[in-house]
């Protein structure tokens, strides 16, 4: 039998000869430096293979070999701040420079766990707890029954502190252990699958307010160069009410990524005033880094964000860029000599896309718990353009999308979330929510909202040919309206102690107390006091409503509307 041998390289594509018997996704080692790589096409015994490595010194002749699984995770203790690269390799410690086939340890090896044993019934079934890891504070990390196994209990270890390759427990003779391992593009196994409507809190007005996205759900992010995308993505990973965050830096610049590694050991946890890394997995993968290893961090950091969710946890999951994941998949697929698509991605493109996407959810656990993965995807479309394939696919696939716009984003408006581009299908179902708790007229001012700013567009198009002053009264109290809700609403600081995270009170509160302000205004005009007079109102403390009061004051915000009313009633 001929010993596999390399007998093609082309960049991160290698041609191995006579691979009898390997499977499609296996994983391979190349070289003599055992360089990880996955198989993409078999022909008769000539493999293709992908490889997560830099090949540079890599050569015709040298031998491969096949290990019989597919690309996995190794998942348990130790992942949550860890920072980590695209096959989910522990970066800290690694040095300046990892050598090619470098086997780094995902989870530590020595750090000893402290393993508290739960009641576990006689016969144990996937997703049975086992016991809990006091890993950190943030998070409560239960170690659950793997999938694949199920019988009568045999035994449990008594509380202790064990390392991750320790046996805690003995099932139908399979021994468990704190970590396993699980391929990366296999979805996990749920019980059922719920729909979503329970809305996951962002702390920002824009998108609580008038695009709201439930747990489990999916939202992209498009947006030109300089529109704040990383800027929003890292607000929400700060303020939103999610149990744990995954953020995967895909193939952004390297000096984006440092500025993350940096500050974020430094935020602060608003919920527990630790720090915020206790409770985020970072995945890091820079455009310097191998192209392959790229277009695996997308399913490396899924895979980790499924293992929280089956231990019941509220998940969110951050993919910052999309676009440079679908350019990975454009390299592979021209070395490859796969018929291009669109703009030279492959045609696979929109189905790739849609089993990202689809691996969020609201779902009910193996053990019976609701939980939740929801994806948040960043689109960089060149020069802007949405109508490119990878912006025009990823808004088919997903239930929001918070469009960044370029001309508020230059005139200092942060979020630039367009409200003409922007929108949430997630809408309806967050305003049955709301119906049905606390705040039955959610809806009813989100629509009174939306619908104003859409006609302050459209005059003030019109205003800028004839003049404001062309306008009707009633017009011109229109776009007073829309000026009052871009700058008392949507503008929000993300340098303000105040005003980085607003609670769900407050903004409902800011919002009807504009849109009664703006309502006074129409009845003012309507008993005939010129628009002029109302334009020259002040309304600067919707503004300092805004900054300066504590994120979740709300009489403050109500009791600013009888002072306003009351300037515009002594108009007439």
């Amino acid at each position: 039998m001929t010993k596999p041998r390399i007998v093609r390289v082309n960049g991160p594509v290698v041609e191995v000869e006579g691979f009898g018997g390997v499977a499609m996704l296996e994983l391979v080692e190349l070289g003599e430096a055992r360089l990880p790589g996955e198989v993409i096409a078999i022909e008769g015994e000539r493999a293709t293979v992908q490889v997560y490595e830099y090949t540079g010194g890599l050569a015709p002749g040298e031998p491969a070999a096949a290990t019989g699984a597919p690309l996995a995770a190794e998942l348990g203790p130790g992942l949550l701040g860890g920072v980590f690269d695209g096959m989910l390799r522990r970066l800290a410690g690694a040095g300046d420079w990892i050598a090619p086939g470098a086997r780094l340890e995902t989870l530590p090896a020595e750090r000893r766990f402290p393993f508290e044993p739960a009641p576990v019934p006689e016969r144990a079934r996937p997703g049975t707890v086992l016991g809990t890891v006091a890993e950190t504070a943030a998070v409560e990390h239960r170690v659950l029954v793997p999938p694949a196994v199920a019988g009568p209990l045999e035994w449990l270890a008594p509380a202790g502190a064990y390392t991750v390759a320790e046996p805690i427990a003995r099932i139908a003779g399979a021994e468990v252990r704190l970590a396993h391992r699980w391929p990366v593009r296999r979805p996990r196994p749920v019980a059922a699958r719920l729909r979503a409507g329970t809305p996951l809190t962002t702390g920002q007005r824009a998108l609580d307010l008038f695009f709201p996205i439930a747990r489990g759900s999916t939202a992209a992010v498009p947006g030109g160069f300089g529109t704040g995308k990383t800027v929003l993505l890292q607000q929400v990973a700060k303020w939103c009410d999610a149990d744990v965050i995954v953020y995967v830096g895909c193939g952004e610049r390297g000096n984006e990524m440092a500025d993350v590694l940096r500050e974020l050991p430094a935020l602060e946890d608003p919920r527990t005033g630790r720090p915020l890394s206790e409770r985020t997995v970072l995945v890091a993968n820079t455009s310097n880094m191998p192209v392959l290893a790229r277009e695996a961090s997308i399913h490396t950091g899924v895979t980790v964000a499924e293992f929280f969710r089956d231990m019941g946890h509220d998940v969110v999951l951050i993919a910052d860029s999309t676009s440079r994941w679908a350019e990975a998949l454009r390299e592979v697929a021209s070395r490859t000599g796969e018929l291009p698509a669109e703009e030279g991605y492959p045609a696979g493109l929109a189905s790739q896309l849609a089993s990202f996407y689809e691996r969020s959810g609201a779902v009910r656990t193996l053990a019976g718990d609701e939980a939740s993965v929801t994806v948040l995807g960043a689109v960089s479309p060149p020069g802007g353009d949405l109508t490119e394939p990878v912006s025009a696919h990823t808004r088919r696939f997903t239930r929001c999308t918070w469009s960044l716009d370029r001309d508020l984003a230059y005139a200092r408006h942060y979020p630039a979330v367009s409200w003409r581009e922007s929108f949430s299908r997630d809408a309806e179902a967050i305003g049955r929510w709301h119906l049905l708790r606390h705040d039955p007229a959610w809806g009813e001012r989100r629509d009174r909202a939306l619908g104003l700013l859409a006609e302050a567009d459209r005059l003030e198009s019109i205003a800028q040919l004839v003049g404001a002053g062309s306008l009707a009264d009633a017009e011109r109290v229109v776009l007073l309206g829309g000026r009052l809700l871009r700058e008392a609403v949507l503008q929000q600081s993300a340098l303000s102690a105040n005003d980085a995270y607003c609670a769900p009170a407050k903004q409902s509160a800011l919002l009807a107390t504009c849109l009664r302000v703006i309502e006074r205004c129409r009845e003012a005009v309507d008993a005939g006091v010129p628009a002029a007079a109302i334009e020259e109102v002040d309304f600067s403390e919707l503004t300092r409503a805004r900054d300066a009061t504590p994120p979740d004051a709300v009489t403050e915000v109500e009791r600013l509307f009888s002072t306003i009313a009351a300037r515009i009633g002594a108009l007439g």
